[in-house]
Protein backbone atom coordinates (compact mmCIF):
# COMPACT_ATOMS: atom_id res chain seq x y z
CA UNK A 1 0.00 0.00 0.00
CA UNK A 2 1.41 3.35 -1.02
CA UNK A 3 1.87 6.03 1.58
CA UNK A 4 0.21 9.44 0.94
CA UNK A 5 2.14 11.51 -1.54
CA UNK A 6 3.93 8.51 -2.95
CA UNK A 7 6.14 8.15 0.11
CA UNK A 8 6.42 4.37 -0.24
CA UNK A 9 7.45 4.62 -3.89
CA UNK A 10 9.92 7.33 -2.98
CA UNK A 11 11.41 5.19 -0.24
CA UNK A 12 11.79 2.24 -2.63
CA UNK A 13 13.47 4.48 -5.16
CA UNK A 14 15.82 5.71 -2.49
CA UNK A 15 16.72 2.17 -1.49
CA UNK A 16 17.43 1.24 -5.11
CA UNK A 17 19.63 4.30 -5.53
CA UNK A 18 21.49 3.47 -2.33
CA UNK A 19 21.99 -0.11 -3.51
CA UNK A 20 23.34 1.06 -6.86
CA UNK A 21 25.78 3.42 -5.15
CA UNK A 22 26.93 0.65 -2.81
CA UNK A 23 27.54 -1.73 -5.72
CA UNK A 24 29.47 0.93 -7.64
CA UNK A 25 31.64 1.54 -4.60
CA UNK A 26 32.13 -2.20 -4.18
CA UNK A 27 33.29 -2.70 -7.76
CA UNK A 28 35.78 0.15 -7.52
CA UNK A 29 37.32 -1.45 -4.43
CA UNK A 30 36.73 -5.06 -5.35
CA UNK A 31 40.11 -6.34 -4.19
CA UNK A 32 39.44 -5.03 -0.68
CA UNK A 33 35.97 -6.55 -0.37
CA UNK A 34 36.22 -9.71 -2.47
CA UNK A 35 35.81 -11.95 0.60
CA UNK A 36 32.51 -10.23 1.41
CA UNK A 37 30.93 -10.95 -1.98
CA UNK A 38 30.38 -14.70 -1.67
CA UNK A 39 27.47 -14.59 0.88
CA UNK A 40 25.48 -11.97 -1.08
CA UNK A 41 22.04 -13.14 -2.35
CA UNK A 42 21.67 -14.07 -6.05
CA UNK A 43 19.61 -11.00 -7.00
CA UNK A 44 22.34 -8.71 -5.67
CA UNK A 45 25.05 -10.79 -7.29
CA UNK A 46 23.33 -10.54 -10.66
CA UNK A 47 23.50 -6.74 -10.46
CA UNK A 48 27.12 -6.95 -9.34
CA UNK A 49 28.03 -9.34 -12.18
CA UNK A 50 26.50 -7.00 -14.74
CA UNK A 51 28.30 -3.96 -13.34
CA UNK A 52 31.66 -5.71 -13.00
CA UNK A 53 31.34 -7.14 -16.51
CA UNK A 54 30.73 -3.73 -18.04
CA UNK A 55 33.79 -2.37 -16.23
CA UNK A 56 35.99 -5.36 -17.08
CA UNK A 57 36.55 -6.19 -13.41
CA UNK A 58 35.75 -9.91 -13.41
CA UNK A 59 38.99 -11.90 -13.28
CA UNK A 60 40.23 -15.44 -12.75
CA UNK A 61 40.84 -14.64 -9.10
CA UNK A 62 37.43 -13.20 -8.20
CA UNK A 63 34.96 -14.95 -10.48
CA UNK A 64 34.32 -17.79 -8.03
CA UNK A 65 33.20 -15.26 -5.39
CA UNK A 66 30.88 -13.45 -7.78
CA UNK A 67 29.15 -16.47 -9.31
CA UNK A 68 26.10 -18.22 -7.90
CA UNK A 69 24.45 -21.50 -9.01
CA UNK A 70 21.43 -19.81 -10.65
CA UNK A 71 23.37 -17.38 -12.87
CA UNK A 72 22.03 -17.48 -16.44
CA UNK A 73 24.11 -14.89 -18.33
CA UNK A 74 27.79 -13.99 -18.37
CA UNK A 75 29.05 -11.22 -20.65
CA UNK A 76 32.83 -11.33 -20.28
CA UNK A 77 33.80 -9.50 -23.47
CA UNK A 78 35.68 -6.79 -21.61
CA UNK A 79 37.13 -8.99 -18.87
CA UNK A 80 40.68 -10.35 -18.77
CA UNK A 81 40.05 -14.01 -18.01
CA UNK A 82 41.45 -17.38 -19.04
CA UNK A 83 40.54 -21.06 -18.96
CA UNK A 84 40.96 -20.81 -15.19
CA UNK A 85 37.72 -18.82 -14.99
CA UNK A 86 35.82 -21.30 -17.15
CA UNK A 87 36.96 -24.16 -14.93
CA UNK A 88 35.15 -22.42 -12.06
CA UNK A 89 31.73 -22.62 -13.75
CA UNK A 90 31.19 -26.18 -12.51
CA UNK A 91 28.23 -25.18 -10.29
CA UNK A 92 26.57 -22.89 -12.86
CA UNK A 93 24.28 -25.53 -14.33
CA UNK A 94 21.64 -22.96 -15.31
CA UNK A 95 23.96 -20.83 -17.46
CA UNK A 96 22.27 -20.10 -20.80
CA UNK A 97 24.46 -17.43 -22.39
CA UNK A 98 28.18 -16.73 -22.31
CA UNK A 99 29.96 -14.07 -24.34
CA UNK A 100 33.73 -14.32 -24.59
CA UNK A 101 34.08 -12.33 -27.81
CA UNK A 102 37.09 -10.08 -28.12
CA UNK A 103 36.25 -6.85 -29.88
CA UNK A 104 39.79 -5.90 -30.95
CA UNK A 105 42.74 -8.15 -30.19
CA UNK A 106 42.88 -11.94 -30.27
CA UNK A 107 42.06 -13.55 -26.94
CA UNK A 108 44.78 -16.14 -26.34
CA UNK A 109 44.00 -17.35 -22.83
CA UNK A 110 40.71 -19.07 -23.72
CA UNK A 111 41.41 -22.47 -25.28
CA UNK A 112 39.57 -25.67 -26.07
CA UNK A 113 40.36 -26.93 -22.56
CA UNK A 114 38.26 -24.14 -21.07
CA UNK A 115 35.48 -24.64 -23.61
CA UNK A 116 35.33 -28.35 -22.80
CA UNK A 117 34.98 -27.52 -19.10
CA UNK A 118 32.22 -25.02 -19.96
CA UNK A 119 30.37 -27.59 -22.05
CA UNK A 120 30.49 -30.25 -19.31
CA UNK A 121 29.36 -27.81 -16.62
CA UNK A 122 26.59 -25.95 -18.47
CA UNK A 123 24.35 -28.32 -20.47
CA UNK A 124 21.58 -25.72 -20.93
CA UNK A 125 23.67 -23.23 -22.90
CA UNK A 126 21.70 -21.47 -25.65
CA UNK A 127 24.34 -18.98 -26.78
CA UNK A 128 28.13 -19.32 -26.82
CA UNK A 129 30.35 -16.65 -28.39
CA UNK A 130 34.11 -17.00 -28.86
CA UNK A 131 34.96 -14.47 -31.58
CA UNK A 132 38.75 -14.02 -31.83
CA UNK A 133 39.43 -16.72 -29.23
CA UNK A 134 42.03 -18.03 -31.65
CA UNK A 135 43.12 -20.97 -29.46
CA UNK A 136 39.65 -22.52 -29.49
CA UNK A 137 39.78 -25.49 -31.88
CA UNK A 138 37.58 -28.34 -33.04
CA UNK A 139 37.89 -30.31 -29.80
CA UNK A 140 36.23 -27.51 -27.85
CA UNK A 141 33.37 -27.14 -30.33
CA UNK A 142 32.89 -30.91 -30.39
CA UNK A 143 32.43 -30.87 -26.61
CA UNK A 144 29.85 -28.09 -26.94
CA UNK A 145 27.95 -29.92 -29.67
CA UNK A 146 27.88 -33.20 -27.75
CA UNK A 147 26.89 -31.74 -24.37
CA UNK A 148 24.86 -28.60 -25.13
CA UNK A 149 22.04 -29.76 -27.40
CA UNK A 150 19.98 -26.59 -26.83
CA UNK A 151 22.51 -24.32 -28.54
CA UNK A 152 20.88 -21.68 -30.72
CA UNK A 153 23.69 -19.20 -31.38
CA UNK A 154 27.38 -20.02 -31.83
CA UNK A 155 30.06 -17.49 -32.76
CA UNK A 156 33.43 -18.93 -33.83
CA UNK A 157 34.49 -16.00 -35.97
CA UNK A 158 38.27 -15.66 -36.35
CA UNK A 159 38.90 -18.85 -34.36
CA UNK A 160 41.51 -19.76 -36.92
CA UNK A 161 41.86 -23.40 -35.84
CA UNK A 162 38.24 -24.27 -36.61
CA UNK A 163 37.77 -26.76 -39.47
CA UNK A 164 35.00 -28.81 -41.06
CA UNK A 165 34.90 -31.08 -37.99
CA UNK A 166 33.29 -28.32 -35.92
CA UNK A 167 30.54 -27.64 -38.46
CA UNK A 168 29.90 -31.35 -38.84
CA UNK A 169 29.50 -31.77 -35.07
CA UNK A 170 27.11 -28.80 -34.80
CA UNK A 171 25.02 -30.08 -37.71
CA UNK A 172 24.76 -33.56 -36.23
CA UNK A 173 23.89 -32.57 -32.66
CA UNK A 174 22.32 -29.10 -32.37
CA UNK A 175 18.83 -29.15 -33.80
CA UNK A 176 17.91 -25.68 -32.44
CA UNK A 177 20.91 -23.90 -33.94
CA UNK A 178 19.71 -20.84 -35.89
CA UNK A 179 22.74 -18.54 -36.02
CA UNK A 180 26.36 -19.53 -36.61
CA UNK A 181 29.46 -17.47 -37.38
CA UNK A 182 32.54 -19.27 -38.68
CA UNK A 183 34.06 -16.36 -40.59
CA UNK A 184 37.85 -16.30 -41.03
CA UNK A 185 38.27 -20.00 -40.24
CA UNK A 186 39.62 -23.00 -42.16
CA UNK A 187 36.27 -24.50 -43.13
CA UNK A 188 35.69 -25.82 -46.65
CA UNK A 189 32.65 -26.61 -48.77
CA UNK A 190 32.46 -30.04 -47.13
CA UNK A 191 31.99 -28.51 -43.69
CA UNK A 192 29.28 -26.13 -44.83
CA UNK A 193 27.44 -28.95 -46.60
CA UNK A 194 27.64 -31.09 -43.44
CA UNK A 195 26.25 -28.25 -41.32
CA UNK A 196 23.33 -27.28 -43.55
CA UNK A 197 22.32 -30.87 -44.30
CA UNK A 198 22.28 -31.72 -40.59
CA UNK A 199 19.45 -31.65 -38.10
CA UNK A 200 19.55 -27.84 -37.78
CA UNK A 201 18.94 -27.18 -41.49
CA UNK A 202 15.30 -26.14 -41.10
CA UNK A 203 16.10 -23.75 -38.24
CA UNK A 204 19.19 -21.98 -39.59
CA UNK A 205 18.42 -18.32 -40.18
CA UNK A 206 21.79 -16.59 -40.05
CA UNK A 207 25.19 -17.74 -41.36
CA UNK A 208 28.40 -15.71 -41.35
CA UNK A 209 31.07 -17.36 -43.50
CA UNK A 210 32.96 -14.33 -44.79
CA UNK A 211 36.71 -14.44 -45.36
CA UNK A 212 36.80 -18.24 -45.62
CA UNK A 213 39.26 -18.43 -48.48
CA UNK A 214 38.60 -22.03 -49.56
CA UNK A 215 34.82 -21.75 -49.90
CA UNK A 216 33.28 -21.90 -53.37
CA UNK A 217 29.85 -21.53 -54.93
CA UNK A 218 29.08 -25.05 -53.68
CA UNK A 219 28.86 -23.74 -50.12
CA UNK A 220 26.51 -20.89 -51.01
CA UNK A 221 24.25 -23.14 -53.08
CA UNK A 222 24.11 -25.69 -50.26
CA UNK A 223 22.94 -23.03 -47.80
CA UNK A 224 20.30 -21.71 -50.18
CA UNK A 225 19.05 -25.20 -51.04
CA UNK A 226 18.97 -26.72 -47.54
CA UNK A 227 18.00 -23.78 -45.31
CA UNK A 228 14.50 -22.51 -46.13
CA UNK A 229 14.52 -19.98 -43.24
CA UNK A 230 17.85 -18.34 -44.06
CA UNK A 231 17.61 -14.53 -44.12
CA UNK A 232 21.16 -13.38 -43.30
CA UNK A 233 24.01 -14.83 -45.36
CA UNK A 234 27.42 -13.16 -45.39
CA UNK A 235 30.17 -14.50 -47.63
CA UNK A 236 32.26 -11.48 -48.62
CA UNK A 237 36.00 -11.92 -48.82
CA UNK A 238 35.76 -15.45 -50.26
CA UNK A 239 37.88 -15.24 -53.42
CA UNK A 240 36.71 -18.54 -54.93
CA UNK A 241 33.01 -17.61 -54.89
CA UNK A 242 31.86 -16.37 -58.28
CA UNK A 243 28.89 -14.74 -59.95
CA UNK A 244 27.26 -18.18 -59.94
CA UNK A 245 26.30 -17.59 -56.30
CA UNK A 246 24.53 -14.34 -57.17
CA UNK A 247 22.54 -16.20 -59.80
CA UNK A 248 21.69 -18.90 -57.26
CA UNK A 249 20.42 -16.22 -54.89
CA UNK A 250 18.09 -14.89 -57.56
CA UNK A 251 16.84 -18.34 -58.55
CA UNK A 252 16.48 -20.02 -55.15
CA UNK A 253 15.43 -17.15 -52.91
CA UNK A 254 12.39 -14.91 -53.30
CA UNK A 255 12.98 -11.15 -53.62
CA UNK A 256 11.78 -10.38 -50.08
CA UNK A 257 13.27 -13.37 -48.26
CA UNK A 258 16.88 -12.37 -47.65
CA UNK A 259 17.27 -9.40 -45.30
CA UNK A 260 21.06 -9.15 -45.51
CA UNK A 261 23.54 -10.66 -47.94
CA UNK A 262 27.12 -9.63 -48.70
CA UNK A 263 29.69 -10.86 -51.19
CA UNK A 264 32.79 -9.56 -52.90
CA UNK A 265 33.10 -9.15 -56.64
CA UNK A 266 36.55 -10.29 -57.84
Amino acid sequence: MNAPGGGWDGACGGVRLLLDLCLQCLTKNISRYVADIKPLPPNIKDKLIKLMSMQGRITDSNISEVLHPAVETLDLRDCDISDTALLQLCNCKQLKKINLNSCKENRLAITSEGVRALALSCPYLREASFKRCCNVSDSGVLALALNCHLLQIVNLGSCSGITDASLRALGQNCIFLHSVDFSSTQVTDNGVVALVSGMCSKNLKEIHMERCVTLTDVAVEAVLTCCPEIYILLFHGCPLITDRSREALEQLVGPNKIKQVTWTVY
